[in-house]
């Protein structure tokens, strides 16, 4: 039997025991970030043109990159998506490509891909058929991998379209078995191809089995696509409601977010048609503003000037790039604004500012919700115009419907410390945690400094104030919560999980249970203990656990 696992994230005691991930002598993506140091950049055809894809499709996106800028930026991954096969494999097994699509053959095209200065990925599901209806590749993992190798391919998607349960399995142990089995041949590989995987999408409508899915995610891929597809290019409905979907998924994932793995909010559709210039904007400000991939999945050749132009911003680029590779979690959020925050490698702390509502509106930030010191001085430069202004006490920012603004804001001497601030949410029923004068409540989300948190110290020990209290920390007292002076003793000592519990000293969970704020024994799959924290307060060098 190999060494149990050993997690840069420490587990909950009480729950450390029923996580079910098998023990792997393979190391995990985060814990051997070299493969991916930071979310891959590039092109993909399906959200724009679905099962209509050929060899020169991939050879004019790969010129038009090229020759607009966009590989220079960053963009340099060609990635084939569902159809690119025939239906039948050959008589030992092997997949084989259309040659009507792909004349000179899928090594050809890497090849190409490589002397143009890109690397070529490749489209294969985890079930008995790809959603397209082509040969899935179960019960062929080992041989479709060595092909892929073969060919020239370095980047899998894996999807999950068609997987059946077996031998008693629940279907997450059944997409658990067979994500860990591409994960193990992937790993055990001379050069492993980066992997993404699709498994949680198809658990996104059941929030707590969604997060127990996640929850073993990270160990076995670079990447994950977690909720449902962007609308493709002719599909029905609203291209904006879309990404909104997607965005909300991502902001409930903070806590998984470190170098070598990424959360994958899906396909960036710069050329969607019904999507205004704003909202297009916004979708890539807050995609890089999450340090998440950035694959591009338009008909590149006709972008437009503009669009090529935000696509190709150096400052957002730097921020989704960072090699610190935090993302962006939620300060607030009411019904006009959210707001999000997140450090960066060289001590900038990003502030990025969607206006959701309908109108045109204002908003003041203040410097103590990004967690930075109000005696400070600071710049803000704002990474649309350039422009950079001295802040002091508030960032005053006016946004049209759907616009977002994005920050970068740089310390002046002796004010480089930041204390992660921001909500503390039940990720199931969207709940913010609310000071009281009697503990804390879980309530509907309305940006009052009561439902933002600074969370100080590091590892397993860390205190939780609110921004309307500084002086008091939140503590367990019972079965309950109360707020107390910080320096009270251990009561006011929490730790952050993978999982999302959040593990009081006393070794009890803090629980949304009837709108408050209680603690009880912690559970893996409890709705009221699913909870997400500001960025930057992951834990780690935590507990060993089996995985």
């Amino acid at each position: 039997m190999p060494p149990p696992y050993t997690s840069r994230w420490a587990i909950p005691a009480r729950i450390a025991s029923l996580l079910i991930l098998p023990l792997l002598s393979v190391h995990a993506s985060f814990e051997d970030p070299k493969l991916l140091p930071t979310p891959p950049m590039g092109f993909n055809n399906w959200a724009r043109f679905e099962c209509d894809l050929n060899e020169t499709l991939f050879t004019e996106t790969a010129q038009s990159m090229v020759s607009r800028g966009l590989l220079a930026a960053g963009y340099n991954r060609l990635n084939l998506d569902d159809c690119w096969m025939t239906h039948e494999r050959t008589a030992n097994g092997v997949l084989q490509w259309n040659a009507t699509l792909f004349p000179h053959g899928i090594p050809w095209l890497a090849d190409f891909a490589h002397k143009h200065g890109f690397h070529l990925g490749i489209y294969e599901d985890s079930g008995n058929a790809t959603c397209g209806g082509y040969p899935g590749s179960y019960g062929h993992e080992q041989v479709d991998a060595e092909t892929f190798a073969s060919w020239g391919i370095d980047y899998l998607k894996l999807d999950g379209c068609n997987v059946y349960p077996e031998n008693g399995r629940s279907m997450a142990e059944e997409y658990k078995r067979r994500y860990g089995q591409w994960h193990q041949i992937l790993s055990a590989m001379a050069d492993p191809l980066i992997f993404s995987e699709s498994a949680p999408a198809y658990f996104s409508d059941n929030k707590t089995e969604w997060a127990s899915v996640m929850d073993w995610i990270p160990f076995y891929g670079e990447l994950a696509r977690h909720s449902d597809d962007i609308l493709v290019y002719v599909g029905e409905g609203s291209a904006w409601d879309s990404i909104m979907v997607n965005y909300h998924y991502q902001t409930l994932l903070v806590r998984y977010q470190q170098p070598g793995y990424y959360n994958d909010p899906d396909f960036l559709i710069p050329d969607h048609p019904g999507l205004t210039d704003a909202e297009k904007r916004s979708h890539f400000a807050l995609w890089t503003s999450f340090g998440a991939p950035l694959i591009i999945s338009a008909y590149i050749p006709a972008l437009s000037d503009e669009e090529i132009q935000f696509l190709s911003n150096k400052d957002l680029i730097a921020v989704d790039q960072d090699p610190l590779a935090q993302q962006a979690a939620l300060v607030s959020r009411d019904a006009s604004f959210d707001v999000l925050t997140r450090s960066l490698a060289n001590g900038d702390r990003l502030l990025t500012v969607l206006n959701t509502g309908s109108s045109s509106a204002k908003t003041s930030i203040s410097v103590a919700r990004l967690g930075l010191n109000e005696k400070c001085q600071y710049k803000a430069r704002d990474l649309w115009t350039g422009k950079v202004s001295s802040i002091h006490d508030s960032v005053d920012i006016t946004l049209d419907s759907h616009a977002t603004a994005v920050y970068r804001i740089t310390p002046g001497r002796g004010c480089t410390s930041v204390t992660p601030t921001g909500m503390i949410f039940n990720t199931v029923s969207g709940h913010c945690l609310t000071a009281s004068s009697s503990g804390a409540t879980f309530q509907t989300c309305n940006a009052a400094d009561n439902q933002v948190w600074s969370v100080s110290g590091s590892g397993t020990k860390v205190t939780v104030s609110p921004l309307s209290n500084p002086a008091k920390c939140l503590a367990g007292k019972g079965s309950g919560t109360v707020l107390v002076d910080c320096k009270s003793g251990a009561d006011t000592v929490w730790s952050h999980a993978i999982t999302g519990h959040l593990q009081n000293a006393n070794g009890d969970c803090l629980t949304e249970s009837g709108g408050k704020g209680t603690l009880a024994a912690c559970e893996l799959m409890q709705s009221g203990q699913i909870l997400g924290l500001p960025s930057g307060v992951h834990v780690v060098d935590g507990s060993s656990s089996d995985k």
